[in-house]
């Protein structure tokens, strides 16, 4: 006796296992094509990256000539502060001098 159902299950098996190899062959293939342009992204991302990296460290920078410019005018005022404060002292302090003379 002939068993028709396994003939059936081995012709879809081998049907399937071909379709599985033709996949994976156009697969290969499809990616072997794309090499050049998958490449060509992967360069254009780099460039992105490196660019925006850059700017980052400009950005620092500039952030932190910023900073040191509004330090040095901060310093600045609190000196011209600070002279003003003595002058009004030695102010005073020569007219206490000149009322007790």
């Amino acid at each position: 006796m002939t068993y028709h159902g396994n003939n059936e299950l081995a012709d879809r098996r081998s049907a399937a296992a071909g379709a599985k190899a033709s996949l994976l062959q156009a697969y290969r293939a499809a990616k072997t094509a794309a090499e050049p342009t998958r490449l060509a992204r992967q360069a254009e991302r780099l460039l992105i990256v490196e660019a925006r990296e850059a700017r980052r460290i400009e950005r620092d920078r500039l952030k932190l000539v910023e900073r040191s410019q509004l330090e040095a005018e901060a310093a600045n005022e609190q000196a011209v502060a600070e002279a003003a404060r003595k002058a009004e002292r030695d102010r005073r302090y020569a007219n206490r001098k000149a009322r007790q003379a």
